[in-house]
């Protein structure tokens, strides 16, 4: 583990108007009309989206471990191998005094590592992309990431980093569209391809490559919500039942 912690090293006068009848009704149908054909293609973007998750086989996904859950420092660090008091020590050099990493903070770290591996093709990671990979890693909701909440997504970033590395066939620094569905593959998620070009639309250029950050970015959310899923589908049905609020708690912090 620690040899690849060094490869991948961490170092806010009023008038009231007149009332046209005529003109104002006709504005106000037209605008009723507009508000409806705004309804109608909202309800046709959610089916159309909803269809195409609907032909997901949710099974052949295999998202990563869940972290385990947070335990008392002093528990934590008695049952830690040298290996992990090793990258405790890391960890707190990077997250300072309070012990978490910040979204600002983990777009500092991974742009200061990206930056030493000239075969990892990246505009940098921004700050919303990093605010998005700790909120789907923030199990205890405090908008930053603990030592083990880091160290889970750490882990994941270097094996991804590997099934990057690998699927760069012509070693350009990005991947390609036509390499990125067997580098989903490896990474353990078999798009089919209506959800592909959903993931193309949203994080490849306009070639569809996709360079290392947003490759990253989509791994982390794709993973979580994966995690997700399988932890509300209890019967292993291939299907879950949501309420609006749970599915508001689910997708807008994220």
């Amino acid at each position: 583990m620690m040899s690849d912690v060094r490869a991948f090293s961490l170092a806010p006068e009023c008038t009231i108007p007149c009332l046209n009848p005529p003109s104002d009704l006709s504005l106000a149908f037209q605008r009723s009309r507009n508000l409806d054909g705004k309804m109608s293609f909202a309800g046709n973007l959610i089916k159309g989206f909803l269809n195409i998750v609907s032909n997901t086989d949710a099974s052949q996904f295999m998202p990563s471990d869940p972290p385990p859950p947070r335990r008392p420092l002093a528990y934590s660090v008695s049952h830690e191998s040298d290996e992990e008091k090793q990258f405790r020590r890391v960890f707190q050099q990077l997250a300072g005094d309070d012990m978490e990493v910040s979204p600002d903070e983990l777009k500092n770290i991974l742009n200061r590592v990206v930056c030493k591996h000239g075969g990892l093709k990246t505009d940098g990671f921004s700050i919303e992309s990093c605010r998005s990979m700790v909120a789907v890693m923030d199990s205890d909701s405090t908008g930053k990431l603990g030592f083990h909440e880091f160290k889970y997504l750490w882990n994941n970033i270097k094996r991804w980093q590997k099934f990057y590395q690998e699927h760069d066939a012509d070693c350009s620094g990005m991947i390609c569209s036509r390499e990125l569905p067997h580098a989903f593959k490896a990474a353990g998620f078999p798009l089919n391809d209506q959800l592909y070009q959903l993931i193309i639309r949203r994080y490849s250029d306009e070639h569809g490559d996709m360079d290392f950050d947003n490759f990253i970015g989509c791994l982390v959310r794709l993973d979580a919500m994966c995690r997700a899923f399988k932890t509300l589908d209890k019967d292993n049905s291939g299907t879950i039942d949501l309420d609006i609020k749970e599915w508001l708690q689910l997708t807008m912090y994220s």
